[in-house]
């Protein structure tokens, strides 16, 4: 580890130079960052201030294989971009981009005045009002690219997709429940096809930033451009979730995915509502069960009694295949418990 630790402090240092944002021979101040799974991520300290550099990887850092292409770092990079011009202040403010060191250089974001979303939740501090936000602007980025082939054209993403997103979560899942392959492969198939905007697809409290005006959206290495309902029953996925980890905000969870959900869907301007939400809602219990059978299971839920509490909430609905993801969280209500 201390290997790869000076290695991508070397590859920094060289792509700063190359940039311009550091004079040749000088030395930086810089600081690992947590949390990157899936990327080296670092504060720098430069002469005009702070800034985070996030290099891609090109083996996750997680139990099981996991692989994927590192000229997504690139791709987050343009959805960024993207996102930002849609909503400013969306993204953090982007500096350069060196796709020969596979890293991009952004503003760095203090964490005292940006929390992550995910602490706020950890601690039973979650609000409908800010989920509205995070549905509301969702749908606003989505709105601003759908139907852009321009924007299509900027992600031709479909292979990185499948690799870190379709396959690890719906395909692999399908393996270890082979009664529930047909819905699982179904559902995957289904989301590949489905082009309509462009598509963060790590919509995950981990990734949000509690921000002073605002939600502030990090880490879309898995920018594709598809279906939308991706991100939605992606977000919302973690709501319920997060109901087995902290038991006594389970209804304040419960009201934020009722909230974000809501917010979002009177947003949509592209398509059909309903027909977005039906898309949502059978995606939503593959999602649930690839967060625990998966190769990317969420880290809190330690308990077999919690892990088979979504296992039966999924198998039900892989099944019953809902069209309102209200019905999904009223199950949730009646289960959680």
């Amino acid at each position: 580890m201390r290997a790869q630790a000076t290695d991508s402090r070397s590859t920094i240092e060289q792509s700063l130079v190359r940039l311009g944002l550091v004079d040749p021979g000088a030395s930086p101040e810089m600081t690992p960052l947590a949390g990157g799974v899936s990327s080296d991520i670092w504060k720098v300290s430069l002469p005009a201030g702070p800034v985070c550099v996030k290099r891609a990887l090109p083996r996750l850092r997680v139990a099981q294989v996991w692989e994927a292409p590192v000229e997504r770092n690139r791709y987050e990079y343009e959805w960024f971009r993207a996102a930002s011009a849609a909503v400013p202040g969306a993204a953090p403010h982007l500096l350069a981009l060196d796709p020969e060191a596979g890293l991009f250089v952004m503003e760095y974001l203090d964490p005292a005045r940006h929390p992550v979303w995910k602490d706020r939740l950890r601690q039973g501090r979650a609000d409908p009002a800010f989920a509205a936000k995070v549905g509301k602007m969702l749908a606003a980025i989505h709105a601003a690219t759908a139907g852009r082939e321009d924007v299509a054209r900027r992600f031709p993403t479909d292979d990185i997709f499948h690799a870190i997103r379709l396959e690890p979560y719906l395909i692999a899942t399908a393996a270890r429940h082979p009664h529930l392959k047909e819905q699982l492969v179904s559902l995957a198939q289904r989301t590949a096809a489905t082009k309509r905007c462009l598509v963060h697809g790590d919509v995950s409290p981990k990734n949000i930033l509690v921000g002073p005006r605002g939600p502030v959206f990090l880490d879309a290495e898995c920018a594709w451009y598809g279906d939308p309902a991706f991100d939605l029953a992606f977000c919302v996925n973690h709501l319920l979730l997060k109901c087995l980890w902290v038991p006594q905000a389970k209804t304040l969870f419960l009201d934020c995915f009722e909230s974000l959900g809501n917010a979002y869907l009177s947003g949509v301007s592209w398509e059909a509502r309903a027909e977005l939400e039906r898309r949502a809602a059978s995606l939503l219990p593959g999602l649930l069960l690839a967060r625990v059978d998966g190769k990317s299971p969420v880290e809190y839920l330690t308990h077999d009694r919690q892990r088979e509490t979504v296992r039966e909430l999924a198998r039900r609905f892989l099944v019953d295949r809902p069209s309102r993801l209200s019905a999904i969280g009223q199950a949730w209500q009646e289960s959680s418990t």
